[in-house]
């Protein structure tokens, strides 16, 4: 796995670290690098801009042909699924310390869908585990 820190503060500059990095991943070999984290804690910050940027990366995935190749996975320090209140504890299943987009390729996930015989159970077990964890138990081990 790589990872990049992004120096960028705007979202028309990490757009095009975003797009650097699509095509560095579609090229690199993937026994190098498989996946990759882009990290971005000076932009986006705010959890409904950054969702909104998602459609931003899904479009520079069509636009660069890499459907079916490659996707991103999001994480950020708020993120809310939908029909959830924020401080739901099936949120952090997505929370991470910085904004950061989660480049992938869609044979890896393949790869993991074909190993495991229901992944919505991983999903549902994440969940399970923090909710009887709870908020102090997850407070616990940021501690810890």
């Amino acid at each position: 796995m790589g990872f990049r820190v992004s120096e960028q503060r705007s979202a028309a500059g990490l757009l095009a670290e975003l797009r650097s990095e699509l095509t560095g991943l579609q090229i690199t070999d993937p026994a190098v690098c498989e996946t990759v984290l882009l990290i971005h804690p000076w932009v986006l910050e705010d959890f409904i801009e950054y969702n909104d940027f998602l459609d931003v990366c899904e479009a520079t995935i069509e636009e660069l042909n890499l459907e079916g190749e490659l996707q991103v996975a999001s994480f950020h320090p708020q993120y809310q699924f939908a029909d959830s209140q924020p401080e739901d504890i099936e949120n952090y299943t997505n929370r991470s310390p910085f904004p950061m987009l989660h480049l992938l390729r869609e044979a890896s996930i393949e790869r993991a869908i074909a190993a495991v015989p229901d992944t919505d159970e991983i999903y549902r077990r994440n969940i399970r585990t923090l909710r009887d964890l709870g908020h102090a138990g997850w407070q616990r081990l940021w501690r810890d």
